[in-house]
């Protein structure tokens, strides 16, 4: 005779325990959420202290000096605000994770690098800055490393590329003409031109066993139709060099950083440049050796077996704590406000000053920094989940 199986009771049922878990969990943390906020109400409104966000539709009155967005002191809160918030993302934010991950990559391998030289300045390089404060380090670049520089006549120079002084730093920019979008047509065919001279000399080079330079011919044919293009549309691309102001104060054209501003992108880069070069020196040490193995039998040299075989798979492995240290130093931009640059935190404090709502501008703060956090959050695991899908389809 078949047994039948009978569902347990509801008290015993695992699955409806878990959910019943959950919901006492939100309703639990609800409740503490809403006696927080009804007790601040009562005791604000007994102070007679508005609990309102109409303050932010009134005029700021303080200038900002560095803006990516116009602005001016005519302008309200809101606005103040939002330079805040898009200084903080594409002056600080944006640049810092590309060099940083630029940094960590390069120190990663250096610190498994067969060279005892090479070896020893990554790993002075990650142990200093790893067990540094990063407020210190914020404090060292910008007192002990960019004030002190040479004034703009005497500052560093290099002709066609930038300055750097004590007035902070100045580089060329590319500005795009109204026939960038038909040029952006020969860098396409000069791509598709690169793989198959690339694959081609590659097969040539396997049929023979001759060294082709397959990547070398392949750049120098993108590069010639990149040229030729450049030169039939007259310029697609304008270079705005920078230069010096007449009074020798400042600078005028390119691209222009405070030294407080460089300071926090030097700091905050070194900082987190010194764990992703861990976590990369973790990763590739977590590739099998059968992985290198197999690439130095089928004849592939050390920085090809790098390249086409262990970084790809180490990749996979990184990605997950590296997005971790782009939220470390997306919410490390904060620290901005101790050498007085004004980021989203710095504006924060001078809206605090002026119009004594703290309470209103501290939850902004807190909202807009989770926000940042989800949207890096979001696409670093988009990203994630494409690399191992994909490493899954080919294994």
């Amino acid at each position: 005779m078949a047994i039948v199986p009978t569902r347990p009771p509801l008290w015993r049922d695992v699955r409806v325990l878990r959910v019943a878990g959950q919901i006492l969990f939100a309703v639990v943390v609800a409740v503490v959420l809403r006696e927080i906020w009804l007790n601040l109400q009562y005791n604000y409104d007994r102070q007679g202290i508005d609990t309102s966000f109409d303050f932010l539709d009134s005029r700021a009155g303080f200038g900002i000096g560095e803006h990516v967005i116009d602005y001016s002191p005519n302008n309200d809160y809101w606005r103040a605000y939002f330079v805040g918030l898009t200084n903080t993302i594409f002056l600080i934010a944006i640049p810092g994770v590309l060099m940083a991950s630029v940094l960590g990559l390069v120190m990663g391998v250096a610190r498994l690098s067969t060279n005892w030289l090479v070896r020893k300045i990554a790993q002075v390089y990650v142990e200093v800055f790893r067990n540094t404060p990063v407020v210190v380090i914020l404090v060292i670049m910008y007192v002990g490393v960019i004030l002190p520089l040479p004034a703009i006549g005497g500052g560093f120079h290099i002709p066609g590329v930038g300055y750097l002084s004590n007035r902070g730093a100045a580089v060329s920019y590319v500005k795009p003409q109204d026939n960038f979008l038909a040029w952006l047509l020969f860098v396409a065919v000069g791509i598709v031109a690169w793989r198959v001279v690339s694959r081609r000399r590659r097969r040539i080079e396997e049929e023979t066993g001759k060294e082709t330079y397959p990547n070398l011919f392949g750049f120098g044919v993108f590069l010639l139709i990149a040229v030729a293009g450049m030169l039939a549309l007259s310029g697609p691309i304008d270079i705005r060099t920078p230069s010096i102001t007449e009074r020798g104060f400042g600078y005028e054209g390119g691209l222009q950083a405070s030294p407080e501003l460089a300071a926090v992108v030097i700091g905050l880069v070194l900082y987190t440049g010194a764990f992703i070069a861990e976590i990369i020196r973790g990763s590739i040490q977590a590739v099998s050796k059968g992985q290198k193995e197999a690439a130095e039998a089928l004849g592939l040299r050390p920085i090809q077996q790098l390249r086409f075989v262990v970084l790809p798979q180490a990749l996979r492995i990184a990605l997950p704590p590296i997005n971790s240290q782009y939220l470390n130093l997306t919410k490390n931009s904060s620290l901005a406000v101790v050498i007085g640059f004004p980021d989203l935190a710095g504006i924060s404090k001078t809206m605090i000053n002026q119009s004594g709502r703290s309470f209103q501008v501290l939850l902004l703060i807190l909202v807009t920094y989770l926000a940042l956090s989800l949207v890096i959050s979001t696409f670093m695991n988009a990203i994630n989940k494409s690399i191992t899908s994909k490493g899954a389809r080919r294994g």
